[in-house]
């Protein structure tokens, strides 16, 4: 029987993946994030070795403040574009909005497909700090007409919490994948820690009526949470 993988492992796994799932469409990722190491570190001796001290102590300290500073930068341009390269992909494909909202960091709590149609027109739910987002993927009118819907509904159950719709998608008025997370972290602040219990609380009438939807099938990364974990240096 093996052993489960200790953290580290886990760690390395991850960024693994991660990048050769990002080498299929940015195949410079790691020429960038070399550089972006190569730089850092020079930034970070130049910085170390010009302050007041001289002698080992003060070559020492520079080459640790270069390995930092590098690995500081690698991790950033590492993340990021691993980031573009993953919404690249999953650009165009259904659920792929409901691969982005993973991302949101915690005090959100999002439900893939709570709407959709014969046309496989589908729409997200995600609650959080603006109140309840629901987010649309699909054909432009047709998606709108099933928020709408989706709004009648969640309006009847909870009539005092405010409701945002946003379509996802590259045409006037939608959001696009990429910039999804970051929309939707900006619709403000309504709610707080025991009113959005209270929301979740009271979300179940509606849910308990609907029937269960699987997530469209196809070839979508997964991996969504750790980029986000390795944008924000963790």
């Amino acid at each position: 029987m093996s052993t489960p993988a200790t953290p580290p492992t886990k760690r390395r796994q991850q960024i693994v993946q991660t990048y050769r799932m990002a080498k299929k469409t940015d195949r410079r990722i790691g020429l960038y994030t070399l550089g972006a190491f190569v730089l850092g570190a020079l930034l970070g001796f130049a910085v170390i070795w010009f302050l007041p001290g001289d002698g080992p102590i003060s070559l020492a300290l520079s080459i640790v403040g270069a390995l930092l500073f590098g690995l500081l930068a690698a991790i950033i341009v590492f993340g990021r574009r691993a980031q573009a390269a993953a919404f690249g992909q999953m650009e165009g494909q259904k659920g792929a909005a409901a691969s982005a909202l993973q991302m949101l960091r915690r005090g959100w709590k999002t439900d893939p497909v709570v709407g959709f149609n014969k046309q496989q027109d589908i729409v997200h739910r995600v609650v959080g700090p603006p109140g309840i987002v629901l987010v649309g993927e699909g054909h432009p009118q047709r998606v709108k007409a099933l928020l709408a819907t989706e709004r009648r509904k969640h309006e009847r159950v909870l009539p005092e919490t405010p409701i945002h719709e946003v379509v996802c998608g590259r045409g006037e008025g939608e959001v696009p994948l990429n910039k999804l997370v970051k929309h939707v972290t900006k619709l403000g602040r309504n709610l707080k820690g025991a009113d959005m219990t209270d929301v979740l609380n009271r979300l179940k009438a509606i849910d308990a009526h609907r029937p269960p939807v699987p997530m469209p099938k196809g070839p979508m990364p997964t991996n969504m949470k750790g980029m986000r974990g390795q944008q924000r240096g963790r």
